[in-house]
């Protein structure tokens, strides 16, 4: 069972999207593997706090991108695939790099900066 025990609400963007973006992190660090199964949309409305909409919501991507598979009534399952992990790491990969450096740039950052300090944390 895929587990959202760390899953923590943030404000920002839409709470799907939250969801989306957390089952994707964790299909990425293999924490969530194919065949895993998802909680229902009523039990992880109720466990994080959420309208069940919201959860359909974001279900309803995870299986229009083919990661996972629902029957009315039934369970929804993950179905993953080396390739859908390779795509998933490198999409995960360009979102967060367009959002550091888009933050970098408004602040002045220039590219060598900003890739001296990647350098500096990159081992700590």
């Amino acid at each position: 069972m895929v587990s959202f025990d760390g899953f923590r609400i943030e404000d920002g963007s839409p709470i799907y999207l939250q969801i989306l973006l957390f089952v994707k992190r964790g299909i990425v660090a293999g924490c969530i593997r194919n065949g895993d199964e998802l909680p229902s949309r009523r039990v992880l409305s109720s466990f994080l706090g959420v309208n069940p909409n919201t959860v359909q919501k974001a279900y309803r991507l995870l299986e229009e991108e083919c990661l996972i598979q629902s029957r009315a009534g039934a369970k929804s399952y993950m179905v993953l695939d080396k390739a859908k992990v390779d795509r998933i790491r490198r999409e995960l990969l360009e979102y967060h790099a367009r959002s550091a450096i888009n933050a970098m740039r408004q602040m002045g950052i220039s590219k060598a900066e900003a890739l001296s300090v990647i350098d500096m944390f990159w081992e700590s």
